[in-house]
């Protein structure tokens, strides 16, 4: 029976791996400071409540913290990445589902950032895959 080692020890092997991760993380932290800095204009421009910013800014941002920690260990946790996988996807159908149910009065641009961001996180989480797959 193979074995699938717990991490990525090489450099070159998880080359587009960290990639993902710190691409991932860049985007992740930039949103969440953004939401946490303009959550009342983003409120109104997006018809998304500042009530709901505020936390998944917060989240974010320690997203990104742990993605960054995540990408910059000497090997590369796979159970980890799996975990950013399963919450990107999360996202992403979490997305679909605000759209779908309409829970808030999104304006125009408020329905393209959530497809945007939808669009972006799946790309993430397809890249972590064949990061994985590579290494």
């Amino acid at each position: 029976m193979a074995t699938i080692a717990s991490t990525v020890q090489t450099a070159d092997d998880a080359r587009l791996l960290r990639f993902a991760l710190k691409q991932d993380a860049i985007g992740s932290g930039a949103n969440g400071v953004v939401y946490l800095a303009a959550a009342a204009i983003f409120g109104e421009m997006f018809g998304l409540p500042a009530a709901f910013l505020y936390p998944i800014g917060a989240f974010l941002i320690a997203f990104a913290a742990g993605l960054l920690f995540l990408a910059s260990r000497p090997g590369v946790s796979r159970p980890a990445v799996a975990v950013v996988i399963a919450v990107n996807v999360a996202w992403v159908v979490a997305s679909v589902e605000l759209l779908a149910a309409g829970w808030f009065p999104l304006t125009g641009l408020g329905t393209a950032l959530v497809i945007a961001q939808a669009v972006v996180v799946a790309g993430f989480a397809a890249l972590q895959v064949a990061g994985l797959r590579k290494a």
